[in-house]
Formats: structure tokens, C-alpha cells, sequence
């Protein structure tokens, strides 16, 4: 048994060096739970909002607004989320966004779910991810260091990829047996494992980007953007990302107008 130990250490060193770091475990463990039921409540809110509306346009118009304040804001929030504590902002985003999944949860359960109400859910979970996306991104190297930075986010990436598959495909099962609030009630219970962490993850603030000054935040975002535009592999992969984000990712909220006609 220890022979086996050593192994799995050795392993670990070697293939998954970011795994070597607590505080980076605790947090990709978490995410690996939450990120799976955050997909079945995608899944089932579109399913939902599919079945109340009978229209793909109105499904689109939910999408389109939980993905505008991202759009509009991310810019200002990366720079104001750099000089903040990234752990107790993202307890508070992810605690927000169970609160939004409970809503969503005991609306459909009580069968008093209605178009509007999903439209300003989904709203308001656009204004959250806005913070709590560039935070998730940005905390990771807090965790490792710039070491084992590539690693960690080779796994961060790794775990929304099996949670793309792995979240639709116990939603559609639950959605059959039992139907759509238990999809959003397990991704609220979900969002408890990545709490917990965050809460047990103990590190320090970088205090040099804490003490920048508030008018220091549009120069900040202009200083970025010509950094990107001056250095062409990040330029040419922003660009990418674009095209793809814009005309390619969000093909999942298709998916069940074209299960639904064919």
C-alpha cells in the first residue's frame, strides 16, 4: 500500500505538479463539483424556457442577456477585481449564484416559473459571472505560483470540458424521470463544495495591486489593451476566441430547439 502511495505521489509530481499545492486542490475540487451542476442548470433552464415559450427566439433573448454585462463590464471588472481580495469576492459570487439556482429551483418546483422571471434570473447571473469569472482566472495563480501555472490551468480547463459533457447528460436523465427544479436545486447544492473551499484555502493578498489608485483603473484597461495589440500571439488568440465565443460555444442553446423540431 505505501509502494501504491508513492507511486500516486510520484505521478502527481510529475504529470500534475499543480495538484502538489493544498490550496490549488481544494479549489479545483470544488469547481470540478460545481461546474457540473452549474451545466445541468444550463441545460434545464433552456429546456425550460423552451417548454414556457415555444420559442427559439425568446431563448435566444436569455442567453443573449446573462452574456451582455460580461461583454459590456469584464474590462472594468478585471482591473477593480485586481485590487481586491480575489478568495472572499469569489465566496460571495459563488454564494450569490446558489441563491439565483435556489430561486430558479423553488419557482419551477411550485410551478409559479414564469418568461420574466428566468429573463431578470438570468440577468442578474450575467452580472455575477462578470466578477466571477475573471476572478476564478486570476486566483488560480495566487494558488500555485508562476511555476506550476500552465498545469493548473491545463486541469482548470480539464474540468469544464468533462463538466460540458458530464452536467447535460445527467440533466437530460433527471429531466425525464423527475423534472426541471431538481436539476437546478442539485446545482445549488453543488456550489457548496466550491464555498467550503475557498473558505479552507488560506492565502495572502498581493498587497502592491491592493494599494493602486481608483483613477488608476482606465489606464490601467488602456495599458492592457495596447499590450494585446502590441503583442501578436495573444492579439491573433483574443481574436480567435472571439469568433469562436461569438459564432461557435453557444451552439448548446440550440441544441434543444433542433431536439425539439426534428
Amino acid at each position: 500500500m505505501n509502494s501504491f502511495y508513492i507511486f500516486l505521489e510520484k505521478l502527481t509530481d510529475s504529470v500534475f505538479p499543480a495538484l502538489k499545492h493544498r490550496n490549488f486542490r481544494l479549489f479545483w475540487f470544488g469547481q470540478m463539483i460545481s461546474l457540473i451542476g452549474t451545466w445541468m442548470q444550463n441545460i434545464g433552464q433552456d429546456w425550460l424556457v423552451l417548454k414556457l415559450t415555444n420559442s427559439a427566439f425568446l431563448l435566444g433573448v436569455v442567453s443573449a442577456l446573462q452574456f451582455l454585462p460580461m461583454l459590456f463590464l469584464s474590462l472594468f471588472a478585471g482591473v477593480v477585481i485586481d485590487r481586491l481580495p480575489k478568495r472572499k469576492i469569489l465566496i460571495f459570487t459563488q454564494t450569490s449564484l446558489m441563491v439565483t439556482a435556489l430561486a430558479l429551483a423553488t419557482l419551477t418546483a411550485l410551478n409559479a416559473i414564469n418568461y420574466w422571471e428566468i429573463l431578470v434570473l438570468a440577468t442578474i447571473v450575467g452580472f455575477i459571472n462578470t466578477i466571477d469569472n475573471p476572478a476564478r482566472q486570476s486566483f488560480i495563480i495566487d494558488l500555485v505560483g508562476k511555476e506550476d501555472l500552465m498545469n493548473a490551468i491545463s486541469l482548470n480547463s480539464s474540468i469544464f470540458n468533462a463538466a460540458r459533457i458530464i452536467g447535460p447528460g445527467i440533466a437530460g436523465v433527471l429531466i425525464g424521470l423527475l423534472g426541471y427544479a431538481l436539476c437546478f436545486y442539485l446545482n445549488a447544492l453543488s456550489f457548496i463544495a466550491v464555498i467550503t473551499g475557498l473558505i479552507l484555502i488560506d492565502v495572502k493578498m498581493n498587497k502592491s495591486r491592493a494599494m493602486l489608485k481608483k483613477e488608476d483603473v482606465i489606464a490601467d484597461i488602456k495599458e492592457g489593451l495596447l499590450y494585446i495589440k502590441n503583442t501578436p500571439i495573444i492579439f491573433a488568440t483574443i481574436l480567435m476566441m472571439a469568433v469562436l465565443s461569438t459564432f461557435a460555444i453557444n451552439f448548446n442553446v440550440l441544441v434543444p430547439v433542433f431536439a425539439k423540431t426534428s
